[in-house]
């Protein structure tokens, strides 16, 4: 489903560009015969005025682009003089990030460093993930969960970028949004762990409980599993994207992306279960309350209409 939205995407924004393209020529060529009717020389002062102004709108931004810092990128290797380099810039940006109260003098206060980092991306994205897990699951509505889980992974991924970076600059955003759907969706190889294998030990062992613990609800029970397997599978895959984030995030050397991939699918197994057990138990509350509320209403009416004196029998 994610591939296909990021294609459709790719599609759309060529054919707004393109049709963007179309109506700056046609209306570029039709100023420039106007001013031409009215003379020779003003129809060529008018075009290259228009070309100048073209030329420069393009050309100062991607200046602007290439004069912003360069993305820290990190060395291959955890040895030599770049990664020395790659240290000291590091602890540079570290010693500016105020969730950093520590000294960084060593590589082990570094490590330390972003091991306190590391815990507050973890609560981001096991948030994120729980609101997604939530409105996925009680929307029920696919093609709009698919945007919601779209632009909450495109969420998560800057707020952890600004964890680590505080102020990302752009260069640092495509490096990380790059390297991130190059690690998710560029996959040569089948997944390392199927999705099914990592949740379907987690439902098992919440759905019994959650269903029992709600009086009544075994009658919704395919609507139950239905809405937390969505959940469940949303969930999981936002906390493998801000995982891969984190990952990429904190790297000391360049990271592979194979193993990202495969400890990032591992890590969100863990924290998916505390999810899906609390999410689980309010989506069973949520589904519940509407058949309870129109049985209570229509149990109201009735003992209403049953109290209405009878008419005298003629």
């Amino acid at each position: 489903m994610r591939q296909r939205l990021t294609v459709i995407f790719i599609l759309l924004g060529l054919l707004f560009l393109t049709g963007f393209a179309v109506i700056l020529v046609n209306q570029t060529i039709q100023f420039v015969a106007f001013a031409d009717r009215l003379s020779p020389v003003a129809g060529d002062i008018a075009l290259w005025s228009i070309l100048t102004i073209y030329g420069f709108c393009l050309s100062v931004p991607i200046y602007l682009f290439f004069m912003l810092p360069s993305p820290l990128i990190p060395p291959d290797q955890s040895t030599g003089k770049t990664y020395e380099k790659f240290l000291n810039k590091l602890r540079k940006r570290l010693a500016n990030n105020p969730h950093i109260h520590r000294s960084l003098e060593t590589s082990s206060d570094i490590e330390a460093a972003l091991s306190q980092l590391d815990k507050l991306a973890d609560e981001h994205t096991k948030a994120t993930a729980t609101q997604l897990f939530l409105l996925t699951a009680i929307s029920q509505n696919g093609k709009l969960d698919a945007l919601f889980v779209l632009a909450a992974q495109s969420k998560i991924i800057f707020e952890i970028a600004r964890i680590y970076y505080q102020r990302p600059t752009l260069r640092d955003l495509i490096y990380l949004y790059s390297n991130i759907a190059a690690t998710v969706f560029v996959a040569t190889e089948l997944e390392d762990i199927d999705l099914t294998e990592q949740i379907q030990p987690i439902l098992n062992a919440v759905l019994g409980s959650a269903v029992s613990a709600i009086p009544g609800m075994s009658a919704a029970s395919g609507l139950f599993v239905n809405s937390v397997t969505t959940g469940t599978a949303n969930a999981f895959l936002t906390l493998r994207v801000g995982i891969i984030a984190r990952l990429y995030c904190r790297s000391l050397t360049k990271p592979d992306r194979r193993s990202i991939r495969h400890s990032a699918t591992l890590q969100a197994g863990r924290l998916l279960g505390s999810i899906v057990r609390e999410g689980a138990v309010q989506v069973a509350a949520k589904i519940w309350s509407k058949p309870k509320k129109y049985f209570t209403e229509l149990i109201e009416l009735f003992n209403r209409k049953s109290r209405e004196p009878k008419g005298e029998p003629i």
